[in-house]
């Protein structure tokens, strides 16, 4: 899996870390069971602290996309929910930014959320 960083992105490197391998994960090239890289591995090969990895791949674990397991290192969810829930993941936080570049409070995208759910 290669990985770019952009070092003057206003997105944080972890933030940028996350959203690459949410990226694989949804076009199917990371697949459900996959062994991430290792967090000390990977960031030698991007330059940056090993932090900033694991705080890239805390996201994903909150996300639901990876299982951190202690000895095992990071593993992509199995199943195959995984690429589907990852590009709601990105869909989401690419709703959530044009929201807030709008100015709607996290009240009102919320209040749109149940409205389109509840013309389901």
């Amino acid at each position: 899996m290669l990985l770019r960083l952009e070092p003057g992105s206003p997105l944080p490197l972890g933030e940028q870390i996350a959203a690459a391998v949410r990226g694989a994960i949804a076009d199917g090239s990371v697949r459900p069971g996959e062994r991430l890289p290792a967090a000390r591995a990977l960031a030698d090969s991007l330059n940056v602290n090993v932090h900033t990895v694991l705080r890239g791949y805390q996201r994903l674990r909150e996300e639901g996309l990876i299982e951190l397991r202690r000895g095992r290192g990071a593993v992509v969810t199995a199943g195959d929910a995984a690429p589907g829930r990852a590009r709601v993941v990105e869909g989401v936080r690419r709703l959530v930014a044009e929201a807030r570049a709008l100015g709607l409070s996290d009240e009102e995208v919320l209040s749109l959320v149940r409205t389109g759910l509840a013309g389901r």
